[in-house]
C-alpha cells in the first residue's frame, strides 16, 4: 500500500506544480531568463523531458518523506503537512536560493520555485499521512 500512497502523494504534488506554473509562467521566464522568440513563446525544441525528469522526482522525494515519515511516527494529517511543509521551507528553498544566487538570477525566482517547493511538500506530506 505504501507504493500507492507514495505514487498519489508524487502526483498531488506533480499537478499543483503544473498548476502552479501555468499561472506564474511569465514571471518565471522572465527570471529564469529563458530565450523567447519573436511570437513571445519560449526558445526551443519543447522537449517533454522536464516533464518526466519532475514525475520521477516527485516520486522520489515522496518515497523518502515516507520513509521519514515512518520512522519518526508522523502519521496524521496536520503533522504531514507541517513536516512538509518544514521540509520545503527549510531544506528545499534555502538550497534553491543558494542555486540563484550563484547563477545571479533575481529573488523572484526564488520565490516562485521556492513556493512549489514548499506548498508542494506540503502536500506530499498531508497526502501521505491520509493513507
Amino acid at each position: 500500500m505504501e507504493y500507492l500512497n507514495v505514487l498519489a502523494a508524487a502526483a498531488a504534488s506533480w499537478v499543483f506544480g503544473a498548476v502552479w506554473y501555468m499561472a506564474l509562467a511569465k514571471p518565471w521566464m522572465k527570471a529564469a531568463r529563458i530565450p523567447m522568440t519573436s511570437d513571445g513563446k519560449p526558445n526551443g525544441n519543447g522537449s517533454p523531458l522536464p516533464f518526466v525528469l519532475s514525475a520521477i522526482t516527485m516520486v522520489i522525494v515522496a518515497g523518502f518523506m515516507r520513509h521519514i515519515f515512518a520512522t519518526t511516527g508522523i502519521a496524521t494529517p496536520g503533522a504531514g503537512a507541517l513536516a512538509g511543509l518544514g521540509i520545503g521551507l527549510f531544506f528545499i528553498t534555502p538550497w534553491t536560493m543558494i542555486n540563484n544566487a550563484y547563477a545571479m538570477r533575481p529573488f523572484s525566482l526564488t520565490l516562485i520555485d521556492g513556493g512549489y517547493s514548499t506548498i508542494g511538500c506540503m502536500l506530499i506530506g498531508l497526502v501521505l499521512a491520509l493513507f
